[in-house]
């Protein structure tokens, strides 16, 4: 997360408003995980169980890509997880 958390403040500096504001809220929600990681929680094995399921879940749902971003899903992740914008 801190890797991610670096990578998001040197893309600010360079980002167009829209791409900003996802930027900040990426920020915001990576700086609140780090705060709370003091549980121990093992992310990257969510991240891998949401891999596996958010296709498919996507589907049957009817959630689109833009939807996971606004909920803050990183779109690596939803890369990962065979999940694009023109989907």
């Amino acid at each position: 997360m801190k890797k991610r958390l670096d990578a998001v403040e040197q893309a600010l500096a360079n980002a167009d408003p829209l791409k900003r504001l996802h930027l900040i809220q990426e920020r915001l929600d990576l700086q609140s995980a780090l705060e709370t990681n003091d549980a121990k929680v093992d992310l990257d094995s969510l991240e891998k169980e949401f891999i596996a399921a958010a296709a498919p879940y996507s589907a049957r749902k009817g959630i689109s890509y833009s939807a996971w971003r606004e909920l803050g899903v990183p779109s690596p992740v939803l890369a990962k997880a065979g999940l694009s914008r023109g989907a």
